[in-house]
């Protein structure tokens, strides 16, 4: 439909138009003319692009959010904002229209994380929550995260990451595989990572005694991305969220080695669209 003919049309069917694109081709289709910018700028339509139950999220905001329009709010829900009383993050993807998250260290379950021998709790100022967990030493390593899949959008392919910082002093937690795992009810992923100051290894394997297959790891190889904020992430699964409600079990672990490990500095586990 050419740009003459698009502005001859109702706005609401403009509306209408622009609700099945997406809000990046709103905020271009604003700059086109006066009559499609009222269009793609309308509270009707920004509503839509919102989650269906941001009025509940808002309610969920450590700190009140101000806004002066639908549209403002959208973009403004773009960016990380604490929730739950501080233990959980929420934005909106702005380029994939969904629904992202982070639990904090807080918000997971870590074996003996209680006990302050084994780890240590604190504030750590590049941080987006009050306090992260930090790795004094153990030699078994339990971290999981759950979430309800009605929290997150429906018919999207999410991933899961462990968000993490090693300190200088980290140990052992190369020298025995360590599992990552996704239970999703009828979907499960399992896959070996050993972490590196450099390198994340992942093998997605059958059995444990492929660890030993000569290249197997090294065809499997992953980095342990640094990201923008600082952290570095390591993917644990993957799963597809068809819009059925069901409890998704996130999780590292180290539960049948002898090894002393320390030095992990735990974040949270956060879950975005699958790119």
């Amino acid at each position: 439909m050419s740009e003459m003919n698009l502005e001859l049309l109702p706005e609401e069917c403009i509306v209408q138009v622009f609700s099945r694109t997406s809000p990046r081709a709103a905020c271009q289709a604003s700059l086109v003319s006066n009559g499609i910018r009222d269009a793609a700028e309308s509270e009707v339509l920004w509503e839509k692009f919102l989650p269906s139950d941001y009025l509940d999220i808002l309610s969920r905001l450590v700190s009140p959010l101000e806004f002066k329009s639908k549209k403002d709010l959208f973009l403004k829900l773009s960016h990380p904002l604490l929730i739950d009383g501080g233990n959980k993050t929420f934005w909106i993807d702005k380029f994939a229209n969904k629904k992202c998250y982070m639990l904090s260290a807080r918000e997971l379950s870590i074996t003996w994380s209680s006990n302050h021998l084994y780890w240590c709790w604190k504030p750590f100022l590049p941080s987006r929550f009050p306090e992260v967990a930090e790795l004094i030493m153990v030699t078994w390593l339990d971290i999981t995260g759950k979430i309800n899949t009605r929290m997150l959008s429906p018919k999207t392919t999410y991933a899961a990451y462990l968000v993490v910082k090693l300190a200088n002093r980290a140990y052992g937690l190369h020298s025995y595989p360590l599992e990552v795992i996704i239970d999703a009810g009828d979907q499960k992923s399992w896959g070996i990572t050993l972490l590196r100051h450099k390198k994340c290894s992942i093998c997605l394997l059958r059995t444990l005694d492929e660890v030993v297959t000569p290249g197997f790891c090294e065809r499997n190889e992953r980095i342990l991305h640094e990201r923008e904020d600082g952290w570095m992430e390591v993917e644990l699964g993957e799963f597809y969220n068809d819009g059925s409600e069901k409890e998704v079990k996130m999780c590292l672990r180290e539960v049948d080695g002898q090894h002393i490990k320390g030095g992990l500095i735990v974040e949270g586990i956060e879950l975005r669209p699958k790119s």
